[in-house]
């Protein structure tokens, strides 16, 4: 497992991107291209529970860290993605306190969380390391919690307060289209929202990510602090490369 969780809470910025096609070829080939993340997303990407695996085994040879977004913040998923080995996980629609709880107790083992044990798993190697995962886990594993909803806004201060919430993460589609002013980043009621989390996550000193639009927005959000940093998605490379291509063809015919 690689400790990404230490390197956030060290500070260091972190670039990845999104693999939604639920393919082992394509996470391999952005794992080799060099992200220091990705994110396998098993909320709204073509893969699940087996094709994970496949994910993950080939992200093992390459410097990425796996983070999964599970379906929903639900114990039993969070726990069936962790089982796996990554190297955290992605909760989406975290809007209250409450629900940065059970996410983080989703995350751990007890006596600080529900998450259930087992040996036999990728995780601990099948059992020949259990006992170094089960003593590491909980401070290894990295607890990122996306703010999507206007209600997650208001919520923003206890939020970042949960002990054991890494990452105050921003989902801009989804909060966005809540706030009502969809895919306009630059609107006012988006742009406060972003400001109110910030402040919070600086309060509580709690690390920011979001899913960037465009490569020319790095620097502002580095500035503002923000450390998990994503743009793209293996899917939207694979359709991009392919418009381009049959581009080209049509501009040669």
């Amino acid at each position: 497992m690689k400790n990404i969780r230490s390197e956030v809470l060290a500070g260091k910025t972190l670039l990845g991107t999104w693999l939604n096609l639920g393919s082992s070829i394509t996470a391999e080939i952005c794992g080799l291209a060099g992200f220091d993340w990705v994110c396998l997303d098993l909320e709204h990407g073509a893969g699940d529970q087996e094709s994970l695996v496949h994910q993950l085994q080939a992200l093992e040879h390459t410097p990425a860290a796996p983070l999964v977004r599970v379906a929903w913040n639900d114990a039993p998923r969070i726990k069936r993605a962790l089982d796996l080995g990554p190297s955290g996980c992605i909760i989406p629609y975290v809007s209250s306190e409450e629900e940065a709880r059970a996410a983080v107790q989703g995350m751990r083992y007890p006596p600080e969380g529900v998450r259930g044990v087992a040996k036999m798993n990728r995780a601990a190697r099948f059992g020949q390391t259990f006992d170094a995962y089960f003593r590491e886990a909980n401070e290894s594993l990295l607890t990122v919690v996306q703010i999507e909803t206007e209600a997650a806004v208001n919520a923003a201060e206890a939020i970042a307060a949960v002990e054991g919430v890494d990452v105050l993460f921003i989902g801009p589609l989804d909060l966005s289209t809540n706030l009502g002013v969809m895919g306009h980043y630059e609107h006012p009621r988006f742009l406060e929202a972003l400001s109110r989390v910030e402040a919070a996550a600086e309060r509580a000193g709690k690390a920011m990510g979001i899913l960037m639009t465009e490569a020319e927005a790095l620097p502002r959000f580095i500035e503002k602090g923000y450390q998990l940093l994503a743009l793209g998605s293996d899917g939207g490379m694979v359709a991009a490369g392919a418009r381009r291509i049959l581009e080209a063809l049509r501009q040669s015919a």
